[in-house]
């Protein structure tokens, strides 16, 4: 057996920068018909459109895959208010509009404040969550009436890093499970002028930083450089 080869079958944990317009699971496939390995997860799923930290556990080490899914994640990135779409990022059309000349930094402050601590938290609609078997985004797509029950979760930090109306920057801690979507049409409806997230990136996974972790590209080009040193010996 190969060393290299070996050493991703007894486990790796790597860490990927995913880009806009990959799914976690694109990754997790480029990553597994590389290495000719079945046994690859990935530990905590990003949308398509979010970028940023994807932990990706290799061989044994998949067992490990729930010990990452529960650390707290951290992301960066911004609403817009004003404006509300059915999958609650720009992943569909816009559906309604609204002015936002009432709207101060006060009001911004207050209820990015009313957010910390732990509560009950509705998920999209265009989620991965599955209902009798189905995912619930594939029934919001054939417009089926989608019901999800409330679930807890915690918000550790919750800061407001530029205001440029519409657009509102933040960083948020949260729990796993904690969907950055549903805070966004949250915080739309406590402004009561609506609001969908425009951009997110994932920036830490429990003590994990983005700066731990490396592009696609680059990780692909290690593990055939990996595979190609075993074929030579």
């Amino acid at each position: 057996m190969s060393s290299n080869k070996k050493k991703y079958e007894n486990g790796i944990i790597l860490k990927v920068d995913k880009p806009i317009g990959w799914t976690s699971f694109d990754i997790v496939n480029k990553i597994r018909n590389t290495l000719k390995l079945k046994k690859v997860g990935h530990a905590g799923t990003l949308d398509p459109l979010a970028s940023g930290l994807l932990i990706v556990c290799t061989g044994k080490y998949t067992k490990k895959i729930h010990e990452y899914q529960d650390f707290d994640k951290e992301y960066i990135g911004s609403f817009i208010i004003g404006k509300t779409t059915p999958s609650h990022d720009l992943e569909t059309e816009f559906i309604s509009s609204k002015s936002i000349k009432n709207i101060t930094k006060e009001k911004i402050m207050n209820t990015t404040k009313s957010f910390i601590g732990n509560q009950y938290q509705i998920p999209p609609k265009f989620s991965a969550i599955k209902i009798n078997g189905e995912r619930a985004y594939k029934k919001a797509r054939k417009k089926e009436n989608v019901i999800l029950k409330p679930r807890e979760v915690r918000i550790n930090k919750f800061e407001i890093t530029a205001i440029n109306l519409p657009k509102i920057d933040f960083v948020i801690n949260c729990s796993k499970g904690t969907y950055i979507r549903s805070i966004a049409r949250d915080y739309g409806n406590k402004l009561k002028v609506g609001a969908f997230l425009n951009e997110l990136k994932r920036t830490k996974i429990g003590n994990i930083s983005i700066n731990d972790s490396v592009s696609i590209e680059k990780l692909i080009n290690k593990i055939k450089k990996d595979l190609n040193e075993d074929n030579k010996k």
